[in-house]
């Protein structure tokens, strides 16, 4: 039992040690826990996300989120009389805050949307902690800002060794992955 204790003190100590190899001097690092997991729960091994589960993730994310507005916009044909004016302020301001309330939403909640679950990404502030609003709305108007030229800002995650794009830095947030930890 004490052997198995100290292998996994071990591994633990390199898991901290790769993720302190990749923090600034000025920022804090990832909180990491030396307990085992809950009940049920797989325990993890915390580091930075790579470029391609990003962009994976937010392909997941699009599909459901291309899916979530349309069953809006079908939603609203008994009311509309099955046609919505093309350039409706209203359903553009709602198309909007939909698309914002979807990133947003999930981020704070739980630090995943539905496609970062599925590639076990999660979205974390700076010193591993959840992300709160205003650091949301932050990374969702920044994000903007990464993918508006060529998405840039994005595959700047690719070549940051720190695999932060612009949003990430930004909003002083951070996308890990997490590794399940073998036993």
């Amino acid at each position: 039992m004490n052997r198995q204790h100290d292998s996994i003190e071990k591994k633990q100590n390199r898991a901290e040690s790769a993720v302190s190899a990749v923090t600034s001097p000025g920022e804090p690092e990832l909180r990491h826990t030396s307990q085992p997991a809950a009940r049920g729960r797989t325990e993890v091994s915390i580091e930075p996300a790579g470029l391609f589960r990003r962009i994976a993730a937010f392909g997941y994310d699009l599909l459901l989120l291309a899916a979530l507005l349309f069953m809006f916009t079908l939603s609203l044909f008994p009311f509309t009389g099955g046609a919505i004016e093309p350039g409706t302020l209203w359903y553009r301001l709602s198309l909007a805050a939909i698309v914002v309330l979807f990133f947003t939403g999930f981020w704070v909640r739980g630090g995943q949307t539905l496609g970062m679950k599925a590639w076990r990404l999660r979205v974390v502030a700076r010193d591993g902690g959840p992300v709160r609003w205003p650091s949301a709305l932050v990374r969702f108007v920044a994000g903007l800002v990464s993918l508006a030229p060529a998405g840039l800002g994005l595959l700047w995650a690719a070549f940051d060794p720190q695999r932060r794009a612009w949003h990430d830095r930004l909003s002083k947030t951070r996308i890990v992955y997490e590794r399940p930890r073998s036993a």
